[in-house]
């Protein structure tokens, strides 16, 4: 497998098509509510994600990670030897950017956000960045499937 390349000048990501795959088959299923997850990444390169349930109160303008499923999650990354490499959300029908709420609710700013949108027309559209709400700040990557 190929090794992945991460420019933190130019923010340019690549992830396999499969993983990719994988985010866009779950939003496509849940098409009115944001889905969530995580990805996990053994030696930087990408290789599995954790769906994890939107438990929020409105699933259709929110997503709040189901704490229990995310805990697991994050305990089979530790057991596994992977590490925690993006963390993945739907907008159903709002564009591929952060909102003023995942600029707030972000809580790891040295992880990947990847929102994926369906407020387009037959085309999913991908994009990632890296949030920092202590800083306010929001850094847009360049993502490359591969």
């Amino acid at each position: 497998m190929k090794k992945m390349m991460t420019d933190t000048h130019k923010g340019r990501i690549e992830l396999p098509r499969t993983i990719v795959n994988q985010i866009l088959s779950h939003a496509q299923h849940y098409p009115e509510q944001e889905i969530c997850g995580l990805i996990a990444a053994r030696d930087g390169i990408p290789e599995q994600i954790y769906r994890i349930h939107n438990s929020a109160a409105q699933p259709q303008k929110l997503f709040e990670m189901d704490p229990e499923q995310q805990i697991d999650a994050m305990r089979s990354m530790r057991e596994s030897g992977e590490q925690l490499f993006a963390i993945y959300h739907s907008h159903p029908h709002s564009p591929a950017l952060p909102s003023v709420t995942d600029l707030h609710e972000a809580a790891y700013p040295d992880t990947l956000y990847l929102i994926v949108s369906l407020d387009t027309k037959g085309v999913l559209q991908l994009k990632g960045f890296y949030l920092d709400a202590n800083k306010e700040s929001i850094q847009n990557v360049d993502l490359s499937v591969v």
